[in-house]
């Protein structure tokens, strides 16, 4: 599954493929913002490597559809 995740002040967006479902996502990213104790949003990518993004920096959060379909255009089928 493919996450894109905005970071304020930066014109990029960061484009992670990860393992786990939609709403596993969706649950790490609210129990991120939800908690203080832990400034930092943890991601593992299908390669077993670790993203960490402030969570006081996330401009916003995108997950793709696990069939593929929202991944359209530039040549991606």
């Amino acid at each position: 599954m493919e996450v894109r995740i905005g970071v304020t002040y930066s014109a990029k967006e960061l484009t992670v493929e990860v393992d786990e479902g939609a709403d596993e996502i969706v649950a790490a990213v609210d129990a991120a913002l939800n908690d203080d104790s832990k400034p930092v949003m943890w991601l593992t990518d299908t390669k077993g490597r670790r993203v960490g993004i402030p969570t006081d920096k996330l401009a916003y959060v995108e997950v793709a559809d696990e069939d593929g379909s929202a991944r359209m255009g530039f040549g991606r089928r």
